[in-house]
Parts: structure tokens; C-alpha cells; sequence
């Protein structure tokens, strides 16, 4: 029997390795199976080299667990090991000592075991013991068994083993006794081992027999050695695909295509990229790309490693130029994972690109589902995707039909230039929702798109930076010749007098609407146009959409929506509002417009005085003077308003038309709804 420490400068770096590496304490299987995955690749390489003439023989790698033993054990035909080579491979880590170790490594569990080759101590997170029985593949070799119990000292005896390979034995600790359920090594077999090139076996098949499950005498084999990312392209069909993206995600929807990876220059990449039907929830699209080395499942985390919306791509990137053992911010550094991510970007340009041009059909029909991909990418990556991407990214109208954004200029851009050169893309989010401003603009020879997406909101403020004299407004943003000004617009033939009467009976009897703020306006919008309009301030609008998408402008969802109730001073029944305001108040109203454009006038003539003063020059008793008449001015306006307040509540037709208008925007809700079938009712009879 030899005895011995492992060769370490700290006395024991077992309790180190467990309280370091705990929070990654799962990947001690991957690190056992990818062993003896080794070994087995390292004997089939010596057997192709002609070092090796024995027969290989099964070579399935066996992963069994006994319960009352407490043990778990993964078993090799691999190449094995000598007693010489235990010593070197296993009992010696080039390691430089505990206080380097703590400091540099402490936050850092995967980077520990991939610096310092511990990928077998890993097992030691999970056991109290562990034990090696191996023989070398080598002629006449004797098998040993090495011992340790988790600290610096270690046995190796001779034993014996008829076949070759290794078997690696370990106690779990009471603290772990996670890993000798059935249900958590599937799991992470799974999870780590479904694609590694060696068949991994884990218990037995089971069959239904007299109306139980039974095992059989085949094994249960976890794994696809052979998996799709590895077959050459011109070998598989469309199925193949789709068949595997069942495979790798069995809720999801058909994916809308797919990009097969494969190059050996500068560095070598295999994978297969699935573009997911992404319509709505960013954040649920992604961790979806797994990354493998040789078929060892690495990491699902690839923020970082590459672009941020590729991120919501589902499939498979495997490299053996990226490092096993690294922890994700080694990833982000490292200069192999950053030419991958410069290739990943290109192709699935490329293939963008290509499918637009072969069939831009297939591409229209997949854009509802696709937009919100290249939306992302436009807007992460401002400076490299969209200058790409510009070309085969589309806009929708109405209507369904899509235009690139060179198209959709030259489509707009004789009606819908405005009197500063400018050009207006006119778009609605609600073809429902907004549709007499969609048919009020399209009646008007307009184009309207539809901008129903996620980040579409987005989208519109970094075109109008893109895009040359250009810019984005909704079709309800303001009055439909108003939306384009393209000469000075017609005013209204009111009075001041008019226009301020008319107002204030309106204003007085809007509905009070949670969060909203109602101006109320008068234009003159043609016989034939509504009567009253909802307009929504476009500008504070698009903020409020915008601070959902962007830290530090929360404080816009605190405003209040800001709307315009816009009343068409051409139309017949505005018209009869006022004539009839004007007859039922003009009694009321004589003896205040008297008073008030007498005071009006007096505080004109005090101010005129005034001007010609300078500040220090001007009385107590003179501002005081001032002060008063507009007290009186403001007490007269409010003895008005109450005047034109108290008409317009009787008058139906006022509380119609406004009602009218908020109907047409979806804000009559509740009583108000209520009252205004009511009214239509009475109206009618």
C-alpha cells in the first residue's frame, strides 16, 4: 500500500473547494462524465493510430446510484490509469497557495476549476469520500484503487479489475444527499450530458408489463452522440430541423427558420441558430441559446458572449475554442468568444438578407412574427445591425401591405410632404381603436402604418434620427389638416367673443377623466368634418410610451394623459351651439360683458400710464389701483363661466357631442356611457 498528501501548498484545500465552489456544486457530474468521455475518446484515437490492437468493445459510459451504500458512481472502458499515472494526473495540482486562491478566486467557482485543472476535485463538493478502481488500457498494467476522505491524504493499493477503464466511486455527503435521487441525476444528466459524443447510460429502459412498469435488460441511454448540429447540412431536411427544436424546447411554437453553423477558419464553430416566433415579452425569449464545448454543455447564460439580441434566438453554439470551465465574465473577454460573436452576427444577417431577397413572399408572410427580432437588434445595436439590417426591415400599412423604407419614402413622399420640405409617416397603434382618424387620413389621400408592436414606440424616435427631414405622428394626434400642414390653414370666421363663448360651454361640462387633461380648441375643419374631435398631444404621448423602456423618465407616467377636445366651427351643429348659447345667455351675460370691458379697458389705460414709469416710480396707491381691476376683471370672468356653465348643462345637445367624441376614443365608460344611451334615447323619441 502507498500512502501520501496531495501535493498542495495549502494543508487542505478540500474544505476551501467546498465552501467556493458550493453555489456550483452540480457541475461535479459534468466534470466525472466529461472524464470519462475523455478517456474513452483518448482510447479510440489510439486505436485509429494503430497504438491500441485490443477490442473496443462497449464503451458506453454507466452512471448508477445505490441508495443504502450512499453512493454514486460513474464507470469507463476508457484508456484507465496507472498507479504513475494517479500520482501525476491526480495526486499532484499546480496550485500556488491558499491566500492567491481566496483572492482571486473567491466569487469565481467555475474559473477555479477551469485555471487550475481541479475538475476532478469538484467531486469532493458533494462526497465524503471518493475512490478511484482503475486499470490502463495498457498491456499487462496493474489496477489500483485510490482512496481519499477529503483531506490532503490519500491511499493507493493494488486491486483487482479484469477489464479496462476506470470507476470512479463517490460517498455523497449527508449534506448532498440531493444526488442520490434518480429524479436530480436525470436532471442534470440532462442538462450537462444530453449531446456528449460517448453513449452515457443511466439505469435501465423500462417497459409496461401486467399494468406496471418494469425495467428491461437495455440500457437507458440519455444521450444523442450524434447530434444535428454535427451532421453535415446537405444531409438533412427540413423535418430534421424541426424535429430537433421539438426536442430542445418542447413547448414552443414552430420556429420560423434556422441558420446551420459551420466553420473550421479562424476558429471552429458548429451550432444551429432557430429564429423563434417572437411576438410579444422580451425577457421570456431569452437563455434560449445553449453554448456547448465539444458537445459539453457550458452555459445558457449568454448575455455578454453575444449581442444582446441575439439573445433571443433559441439553439445550439458548440466550439472547442471556448474554454469547458470559465465563468461568464472570462467568456465576454475572451477573444475567440468575441470573433464568434462578430461571425454569429454576420450570418444571421446574411441569412436575413438572402431570404428577403429569395423569397420576399415567405419574409412578408413571417414579418409579424420576426419584427420584434430586428427591432431589437436595430435599437441595441444602433451602429453595426442597423445599417445591415435597414435594407430588408419593413414597414406595414393598414392595408398589409409591407415596404422597405426606401419604398415607403418614395411612396409618401409627394402627399405627404409637408410645407417645411419635411416628410410626415403618418401610423396608428389601433386600427380598432383609431379608425375614423385612419379613414379621416386615408380619405385624404394619406398612407397610414400600423405600428402595433412592443418597440415600435422605440423604433419611431430612432428613425426620425435616421431618416432625413423626416418625421413619425399618429393619425390622432391632432386634426387631419392639421396632421400635414402644407400652407397656412384656414381660420375660423368666429369672433374672439364666439370662440371664447363656445369654449367655455364645452369646457364646462367635460366629464372629469382619471389621469386626463382636456384644452378645448376651436378650428375651422370644413362642413363635412366632425363636429368635435379627441386629439392627443403626439409629444407627450410618445414620452409616456417611451419611459416604460427607459430608466430615469418614470416621472412621465405620473403626468396626466394630455388630450385636445378640438369643436369645428364650420360644422352646422356646432354653429346652432352657438347661436342658441349666445340667445339663452345674452340677458345674463350684458351686464357682466359691460362691466368686464370696462375694467378691461381700465386696466389697459393703467398699464399704458404705467409703462411710461420706471418700476421705483410707480405708487402703492397706483399698483394697488392695478391689482384691484384685475381682481375685478378675474371676478366677472368667473361670474361668466358660471353664467355659460349653468346654460350649457341643460343644453342635450353639448352633452351629446362631447360624449360623442369621447366614445369614438374608447373614454365613455361606466355612468357616462350610461347616461349617454339615455340621452340618444330621448334625443330620439
Amino acid at each position: 500500500m502507498q500512502k501520501g498528501n496531495i501535493g498542495v501548498t495549502t494543508e487542505n484545500i478540500f474544505p476551501v473547494i467546498k465552501k467556493f465552489l458550493y453555489s456550483d456544486h452540480e457541475i461535479f457530474l459534468r466534470e466525472m462524465i466529461s472524464n470519462a468521455v475523455d478517456a474513452i475518446q483518448k482510447l479510440k484515437t489510439l486505436t485509429a493510430q494503430g497504438e491500441f490492437k485490443g477490442e473496443l468493445g462497449d464503451l458506453t459510459v454507466q452512471v448508477g446510484i445505490d441508495k443504502e451504500q450512499k453512493t454514486l458512481t460513474i464507470r469507463d472502458r476508457g484508456i484507465g490509469m496507472t498507479a504513475e499515472e494517479i500520482d501525476r494526473y491526480i495526486n499532484q495540482i499546480a496550485f500556488s497557495g491558499v491566500t492567491d486562491f481566496l483572492d482571486k478566486y473567491k466569487e469565481n467557482a467555475q474559473a477555479i476549476i477551469g485555471h487550475f485543472g481541479l475538475g476532478f476535485y469538484s467531486s469532493f463538493m458533494v462526497s465524503d469520500k471518493v475512490e478511484i478502481i482503475t486499470r490502463s488500457y495498457k498491456e499487462g498494467a496493474q489496477a489500483v484503487h485510490w482512496t481519499c476522505d477529503g483531506s490532503p491524504s490519500f491511499t493507493i493499493d493494488d486491486v483487482e479489475k479484469e477489464d479496462r477503464g476506470s470507476e470512479i466511486i463517490l460517498h455523497i455527503a449527508d449534506d448532498c444527499k440531493e444526488f442520490l435521487e434518480k429524479n436530480k441525476i436525470q436532471e442534470l444528466l440532462n442538462k450537462y450530458c444530453k449531446f456528449m459524443s460517448v453513449p452515457i447510460a443511466f439505469g435501465k429502459k423500462t417497459e409496461w408489463k401486467d399494468g406496471k412498469e418494469v425495467e428491461t435488460a437495455e440500457d437507458h441511454i440519455i444521450n444523442d452522440v450524434e447530434p444535428l448540429w454535427m451532421k453535415a447540412p446537405s444531409t438533412l431536411k427540413d423535418e430534421d430541423y424541426k424535429s430537433f427544436y421539438r426536442t430542445l424546447y418542447p413547448m414552443q411554437d414552430e420556429p420560423l427558420f434556422w441558420i446551420h453553423l459551420n466553420v473550421d477558419y479562424p476558429f471552429h464553430l458548429t451550432g444551429i441558430l432557430y429564429f423563434p416566433q417572437i411576438k410579444n415579452n422580451i425577457d421570456l425569449q431569452r437563455n434560449k441559446i445553449q453554448l456547448y464545448s465539444n458537445q459539453v454543455f457550458v452555459t445558457d447564460q449568454v448575455e455578454g458572449i453575444v449581442p444582446e439580441f441575439l439573445t433571443l434566438l433559441h439553439g445550439i453554439i458548440d466550439s472547442p475554442d471556448i474554454p469547458l470551465n470559465v465563468s461568464r465574465s472570462y467568456l465576454q473577454s475572451d477573444g475567440n468568444v468575441k470573433k464568434i460573436s462578430t461571425y454569429i452576427t454576420k450570418k444571421v444577417t446574411d441569412r436575413l438578407q438572402s431570404i428577403f431577397k429569395e423569397d420576399r413572399k415567405v419574409y412578408e408572410e413571417k414579418w409579424d412574427r420576426l419584427k420584434l427580432f430586428i427591432h431589437y437588434g436595430m435599437l441595441s445595436e444602433t451602429e453595426t445591425f442597423y445599417d445591415r439590417a435597414k435594407d430588408f426591415a419593413l414597414f406595414k400599412d393598414v392595408d398589409g401591405k409591407y415596404f422597405t423604407y426606401e419604398e415607403y419614402q418614395q411612396l409618401i413622399k409627394g402627399e405627404q410632404t409637408d410645407k417645411n420640405g419635411e416628410l410626415v409617416y403618418l401610423y396608428t397603434t389601433n386600427t380598432e381603436d383609431q379608425y375614423s382618424y385612419v379613414e379621416a387620413a386615408k380619405n385624404k389621400g394619406y398612407s397610414v402604418l400600423l405600428f402595433d408592436g412592443d418597440l415600435d414606440v422605440p423604433m419611431i424616435s430612432m428613425l426620425e434620427s435616421k431618416l432625413e427631414k423626416s418625421h413619425f405622428t399618429r393619425v390622432d394626434s391632432d386634426t387631419i389638416d392639421h396632421l400635414i400642414v402644407k400652407d397656412d390653414q384656414h381660420q375660423t370666421d368666429l369672433s374672439e367673443q364666439d370662440r371664447d363663448n363656445l369654449s367655455q360651454v364645452f369646457r364646462s361640462q367635460m366629464p372629469k377623466i382619471d389621469k386626463a387633461e382636456f384644452n378645448v380648441e376651436v378650428q375651422s375643419l370644413g362642413e363635412n368634418g366632425q363636429p368635435v374631435l379627441v386629439t392627443q398631444n403626439e409629444y407627450m404621448r410618445r414620452m409616456k410610451e417611451m419611459s416604460r423602456f427607459q430608466a430615469g423618465m418614470s416621472f412621465y407616467q405620473q403626468l396626466p394623459d394630455s388630450y385636445s377636445l378640438v369643436l369645428n366651427s364650420d360644422h352646422a351643429l356646432i354653429r346652432r351651439v352657438l347661436k342658441e348659447a349666445n340667445a339663452g345667455t345674452a340677458e345674463s351675460l350684458k351686464p357682466i360683458e359691460s362691466e368686464l370691458k370696462g375694467q378691461q379697458a381700465r386696466l389697459a389705460a393703467l398699464n399704458q400710464s404705467q409703462s411710461k414709469k420706471k418700476p421705483e416710480e410707480i405708487s402703492q396707491e397706483e399698483r394697488d389701483d392695478v391689482q384691484a381691476t384685475e381682481k375685478a376683471i378675474e371676478e366677472q370672468q368667473k361670474q361668466k363661466t358660471e353664467v355659460l356653465a349653468a346654460y350649457a348643462k341643460g343644453d342635450k345637445i353639448i352633452h351629446q357631442l362631447i360624449d360623442l367624441a369621447l366614445l369614438q376614443n374608447g373614454m365613455l365608460k361606466g355612468a357616462g356611457l350610461n347616461d349617454f344611451l339615455q340621452r340618444s334615447i330621448d334625443l330620439i323619441k
